[in-house]
């Protein structure tokens, strides 16, 4: 039986290997992209990450008999985040693991008793310690290269997570649209073609010009439409304002649609291009150099030729009158009516306890799924009853 050894990762050349670890796993696999390593450092900087205000992490990297890095895990838990569960739930994520099922249980093993001491109950993996748009899911169908902030991993992560104990808690579905030869229900086209002919209803691209308007008309959207589902907090103007800021210099203008009523903003479907496609070429690193080759991939070579679609929402007043239908068929006609470089549209994830908004993908946008992530979860209680997420109640509210 082989003997693993855990390493804290306290000083900086532990953190090196924890970013290092990867690179061995994916060695030969053309679809790995690896991340930016500030990307992945930011996570655990106190500095950075705003859930360090209320709770900790841990991470660790894992050797072999002959010193080899062959594993790394993480664990962390913020108060908050913990209690909206029926027990108090941590994580882990980061995971990266050789194919061994002895080797993955002193990894889960580690998070699982560091949490324990911690006050938890459970634990969710692999997942991030932020934001659920990125790094979140074990990736358990559709092994293509991932759009950014997308974990990937080979299909041996599923089994090792299950074969420990863990169960799915979320299947998470990311959706696929080619730009030209899908359509959608020529209802809806005309439902569509019927709005854009209503003076009273407008479609169109952001400029970037305008981005104090966008963040207003942004904030009054998501606030009717994504704030009415439980757990999901409004959005203040500060938190827009910031996230605009942070994507300022990818915008492409034309990704980004607006619908509006009689000049009341009503719906948004924000698009940016895949940075993938330009991260690739740059082996984890960002310092000057690799900025000027990222800038280079981005805007001469056009390398980054995958849309990522990242929100859509539409008041809820407006929902079923086309108007997720208008969008879409705004976009189609300016990406159909000049050359572009993009191939296709990819969308985020979407959890299967939102039906609704699945429905709107599938059935709006003319996207199918093509890619399945799973949250796991693991109770500590064995004896404790399991429970999958519970669907995401939603009601409709008129001005």
């Amino acid at each position: 039986m082989a003997k693993y050894f855990l390493e804290e990762v306290k000083d900086k050349k532990a953190e090196r290997a924890f970013l290092e670890v990867p690179v061995r796993i994916y060695r030969g696999d053309k679809n790995w992209i690896r991340p930016l390593d500030d990307d992945i450092e930011n996570v655990f900087d106190p500095k950075k990450n705003e859930l360090f205000e209320e709770g900790e992490a841990i991470r660790w990297n894992l050797k072999n008999e002959a010193g080899e890095y062959v594993g790394r895990i993480a664990a962390f838990y913020n108060k908050r985040v913990a209690e909206e569960n029926e027990q108090p739930t941590g994580g882990c994520g980061f995971f990266e693991c050789v194919n061994d099922r002895e080797a993955a249980g002193v990894l889960f093993d580690a998070a699982r008793e560091w949490l324990i001491a911690k006050g938890m109950e459970a634990m969710d993996g692999s997942i991030n310690f932020g934001d659920r748009n990125q790094w979140w899911g074990v990736l358990a169908e559709g092994f293509g290269a991932p759009v950014y902030g997308m974990n990937y991993n080979p299909p041996y992560y599923k089994d090792l997570f299950e074969d420990y104990g863990f169960r799915n808690y979320i299947n998470q579905y990311s959706f696929y649209r080619d730009l030209r030869g899908e359509t959608i229900s020529p209802i809806l086209v005309e439902k569509a073609k019927r709005l854009r002919e209503n003076p009273d209803y407008e479609f169109r691209y952001i400029r970037k010009k305008e981005l104090d308007k966008v963040a207003k008309d942004f904030r009054t959207i998501y606030n009717k439409a994504w704030a009415k589902f439980n757990g999901v907090p409004e959005m203040t103007e500060e938190q827009v304002r910031h996230l605009l800021s942070k994507m300022k210099p990818i915008i492409d203008e034309r990704l980004i649609y607006f619908a509006y009523y009689r000049g009341e903003p009503i719906g948004f479907f924000i698009m940016v291009p895949d940075l993938n496609g330009a991260i690739r070429h740059l082996n984890g690193k960002f310092g000057w150099w690799a900025k000027l080759k990222f800038l280079y991939h981005l805007k001469i070579r056009k390398s980054c030729n995958i849309i990522e679609g990242l929100t859509f929402a539409v008041a809820p007043e407006f929902q079923g009158k086309g108007v997720e239908s208008g969008m879409i068929d705004c976009f189609k006609l300016e990406i159909n009516s000049r050359p572009t470089h993009y191939k296709h549209l990819e969308l985020a994830w979407i959890g299967d306890f939102n039906p609704l908004m699945i429905r709107v993908v599938e059935t709006y946008v003319g996207a199918r799924k093509y890619k399945t992530h799973v949250t796991y979860r693991y109770l500590f209680d064995r004896e404790k009853e399991f429970k999958r997420a519970p669907k995401v109640s939603f009601s409709r509210h008129s001005n």
